[in-house]
């Protein structure tokens, strides 16, 4: 199973620019025989959580039909998407949300962001149950950037059979979770630990890119720089 780590700087509250880069890199990291896609957080929207509060059109749905270059990009590469966003919930409110677009176009399932950071409590519905999804017989958990403090997520995801765990995240360079979190869980839990991560400004501050990956043993398997945008792969499972 190859699996792409993609990183890239969205265009701040503009959907439709930031998905025609997701379904380009979609496209070009099938090319190469990636069979699972995964990107930063927010990458839909740009990190911008203000933005998002006042701007109530930066709010997608499941079926949004904003995200149909996404779709078809996956059914031309026969590839699955992990695209993050802000996605509306039952209550109305949204959710840091990680859509799984499959091979076929379909949703094969939704996880939202369980452990809210900062401002993020103030405008994002909190999650409450795990993302699973299984493909070609390998099963993945997913997670997005502050979720990974938190062991728990990584070791319910080892003890349900998922042997690839997906972060979703917005790191800059003093950001410490590429000593001190990433490679661990991938080392106390036996897993492979695949990062999207973000490059350029955003209400964060700057991503640092190095989007990769990291073996059960806890070391590095893929890492794509600091400053390029685009993908690399790692093969896992």
């Amino acid at each position: 199973m190859i699996v792409a780590a993609t990183q890239f700087a969205p265009v701040a509250g503009d959907i439709d620019a930031n998905v025609r880069t997701v379904a380009g890199l979609v496209r070009a990291a099938g090319a190469e025989g990636a069979r699972v896609v995964v990107f930063p957080e927010l990458c839909l929207s740009g990190y911008e959580p203000a933005l998002i509060r006042d701007t109530p059109g930066l709010v997608l749905t499941e079926d949004d039909p904003r995200l149909a270059p996404v779709r078809e990009a996956c059914r031309e590469v026969s590839a699955a998407a992990v695209v993050n966003g802000p996605v509306r919930t039952a209550d109305g409110r949204p959710a840091v949300t990680s859509l799984v677009i499959g091979p076929d176009g379909s949703l094969l399932t939704r996880y939202d962001k369980q452990n809210l950071y900062g401002i993020e409590l103030e405008v994002f519905a909190a999650g409450t149950a795990d993302g699973r999804f299984t493909l070609d017989g390998v099963r993945f958990a997913t997670a997005t950037c502050y979720d990974n403090r938190f062991p728990e997520l990584a070791e319910r995801a080892a003890a349900d059979g998922c042997a690839v765990y997906l972060a979703s995240s917005v790191l800059s360079a003093d950001n410490d979770s590429f000593e001190k979190v990433y490679p661990v869980r991938a080392r106390d839990f036996g897993l492979y630990v695949v990062l999207g991560n973000v490059l350029g400004a955003n209400e964060d501050g700057v991503g640092t890119g190095l989007a990769g990956a990291w073996g059960p043993d806890g070391g590095r398997i893929a890492d794509a720089g600091p400053d390029t945008a685009g993908f690399v792969l790692a093969e896992v499972g």
